[in-house]
């Protein structure tokens, strides 16, 4: 049996975490973030939205379930770094193709185990999410690793969707339920949707194609003319990394498609629809991430469980006088979770209706962008 490294987590503090490499041998700089969701690791570690970050998992123990490709919302992991507590070699599940460590020495990505996460999770959520070092080398020196944390940039003004974007213009068809062993049949298109790529998981549009629509996805700098030219019967805006803020030139297009076109918005689209309309976003001090944030419902009175993943929120303050009507609320923070545009067709959530990982209560909201793309039709 191959013997452990050890490893290191340093933060921009000066905290430092010692324990055991698993994973690559690596060294990562990125933002420290944790996840308190139990279930749903490959989903989390594969969700486009945590570029450049090292996530913390809560759960006492990490790879139960192993790994498979369908579980996956990208091709590959855009987290940088996994810490856990205790990470199980051997998966026991009938749909594992592989073990965790394994999977994550593949695609180059370091991680730590052994550590009291409890400690770190208080840490960041009374100090905030901040920059960190995760590394596995033999040669690591702690006292190093802080001053790189240090160095490293604030996820603040930074833009990651230009990065992570499509480069081209391509059909997605790939239906929920995808089986281990063969492809899932999708079901007859009745719309055309088009996907603004600011760093989408798959699952959003895999349900899409199961309520019969053809998905188009497009680069986040795609035109506003570019995609009415293409006549969909409506334009779905995905979740993505980063500061909204930073991504300048989306809110912008969003903003020529106002009023033309039914529009739906998930995470960074969400923020992304506010800003269109003159609203202003900030950054959160330690993130939602989790699939347990209970969410009013203001219109009717409903909470949902929601699956969660931001580190930047809409002012509430700020959507005064721009014509949208705040739908959903937080019931942990307050902080804004959903936002209405009626007269112009759009709505958007902060949290992610369609789960992967966490539960199913707000997936109704898929059948509300149908509603209005067939209202529209009509």
């Amino acid at each position: 049996m191959r013997t452990q490294r050890k490893a290191h987590l340093a933060l921009a503090d000066g905290t430092v975490f010692t324990g055991l490499a698993f994973g690559a041998e690596a060294e990562t700089v990125g933002e420290v973030v944790f996840n308190t969701s139990l279930t749903g690791y490959q989903e989390t570690l594969t969700d486009p939205s945590y570029v450049g970050q090292i996530v913390t998992f809560t759960v006492p123990e990490l790879g139960n379930v192993g790994v498979n490709h369908v579980d996956q919302e990208s091709e590959k992991p855009h987290a940088i770094g996994v810490i856990a507590r205790h990470v199980a070699r051997i998966p026991s599940n009938y749909r594992a193709t592989g073990s965790l460590p394994d999977w994550m020495e593949r695609h180059g990505l370091p991680g730590i185990e052994g550590i009291d996460t409890r400690k770190l999770v208080r840490h960041l959520r009374d100090h905030g999410a901040q920059a960190g070092v995760l590394s596995t080398l033999a040669d690591a020196e702690p006292a190093a690793l802080v001053e790189k944390a240090r160095a490293a940039a604030d996820m603040s003004g930074l833009d990651l969707v230009t990065g992570i974007t499509t480069r081209a213009a391509y059909e997605f068809n790939r239906p929920m339920g995808e089986p281990l062993d063969g492809e899932a049949v999708a079901p007859a298109a009745r719309f055309h949707v088009v996907a603004y790529d600011y760093g989408l998981k798959a699952a959003m549009l895999q349900l899409l194609v199961d309520r019969g629509c053809r998905i188009t996805v497009v680069p986040a700098h795609t035109p506003a003319e570019e995609v009415l030219g293409l006549r969909p019967n409506g334009v779905f805006l995905t979740n993505g990394p980063g500061d909204p803020a930073a991504v300048t030139y989306a809110a912008p297009i969003v903003r020529g498609l106002l009023g033309k076109v039914p529009l739906f918005g998930i995470c960074l689209g969400h923020q992304i629809l506010a800003l269109a309309i003159g609203a202003r976003t900030f950054k959160l001090r330690f993130g939602h991430r989790g699939a347990n944030h209970p969410v009013l419902d203001r219109r009717t009175g409903k909470v949902a469980i929601t699956s969660q993943n931001h580190g930047f929120a809409v002012d509430a303050a700020s959507l005064e006088g721009t014509g949208a009507e705040v739908t959903h609320v937080s019931l942990n923070d307050g902080t804004v979770e959903g936002i209405a545009i009626p007269h112009l067709s759009a709505f958007s959530v902060q949290h992610h209706p369609e789960a992967s990982p966490g539960p199913h209560d707000a997936r109704e909201l898929f059948d509300r962008f149908l509603r209005e793309m067939e209202a529209r039709r009509a």
